[in-house]
């Protein structure tokens, strides 16, 4: 594998540094080199948050331009609209469907854009919907959401369902791991 670009994308609260590092760590048990960059922007008010994680055998910056993408998870559609031009051609896209209002909507100020998942289906190959919510409410913890997402990813990957079954183990807190060890098989197995 030459490298792979990831970039994950959500707003504050969702997990997305955890499964960036759970990223980190399935790099590091194949032997990659891998880099990882969080921007957090408002992440403490539920503001966008944008995590890159690259590896590959050999990767010198964190960061993904625009149209570089191998993979972009975004944890909710305004994300995934926000972010699908960072996607690569032939690239894939894994869009939780969840809605979550941004300050300007919960003020009155502007709408939640309608049709978001199928905006970005007619204009981009690859796209992937899924209700991760869902998932990891029935896995029993709704903070499920990101191991759910990369349960789904892994799926598309040719990293070995092991290999991410063990990063896991080694990043998720011990008292949330069973709970997460099933959001990843539902997100996997969806």
């Amino acid at each position: 594998m030459e490298k792979l670009n990831i970039m994950l994308v959500g707003v504050g609260g969702q997990g997305t540094l955890l499964a960036s590092r759970v990223l980190g760590a399935v790099a590091l048990k194949k032997s990659f080199d891998v880099k990882v960059s969080e921007v957090h922007g408002m992440s403490q008010r539920g503001g966008s948050v944008v995590t890159y994680v690259k590896f590959g055998s050999k990767v010198y910056s964190p960061l993904v331009e625009k149209g570089d993408a191998d993979i972009i998870m975004a944890f909710e559609q305004l994300e995934a609209l926000r972010w699908v031009e960072y996607l690569k051609d032939g690239g894939k896209m894994l869009i939780n469907d969840q809605k979550i209002n941004p300050m300007p909507v919960i003020i009155g100020k502007a709408k939640y854009p309608e049709n978001i998942i199928e905006k970005v289906k007619e204009n981009y190959n690859n796209i992937v919907s899924i209700d991760a919510l869902k998932l990891a409410k029935e896995c029993g913890n709704i903070k499920a959401v990101n191991i759910v997402l990369l349960g789904l990813m892994a799926k598309s990957t040719h990293i070995e369902k092991d290999v991410w079954i063990e990063a896991i183990k080694e990043v998720v807190p011990q008292k949330v791991l069973d709970i997460n060890l099933k959001a990843f098989e539902a997100g996997y197995n969806s």
